[in-house]
């Protein structure tokens, strides 16, 4: 996928490209996975009073620490990430906050 000096690796365009690709894939979807993450944690009580606007405004789904590209990777599919997908996070819009679409 990508060489340590950070080019694509592959015997073509069009490997390279598919490389590409499956990267922006994958931060997708860890885009994804840290979003519902995140809600999970701005949905207990106790940040909810910690966390000022500027704060919240500073979050960014965007982090990366916690995954090791570079390792072996054991999957157990019988487990899942306990992500509660109806935690709402306080001050959250609903839709009832959202204006009314123009005709």
């Amino acid at each position: 996928m990508e060489a340590p000096g950070g080019d694509l690796t592959g015997p073509d365009r069009e490997s390279q490209e598919v490389s590409m690709l499956a990267l922006d894939l994958l931060q997708a979807a860890l885009v994804h996975v840290n979003t519902l993450l995140l809600q999970e944690v701005l949905a207990e009580p106790k940040w909810a009073d910690k966390l000022t606007d500027a704060d919240r405004r500073a979050l960014s789904p965007l982090f990366w620490t916690h995954v090791n590209p570079y390792s072996r990777f054991e999957l157990n599919m019988s487990n899942r990430l306990d992500l509660n997908p109806a935690a709402t996070i306080p001050g959250q819009r609903t839709s009832q906050d959202q204006p009314a679409p123009a005709p």
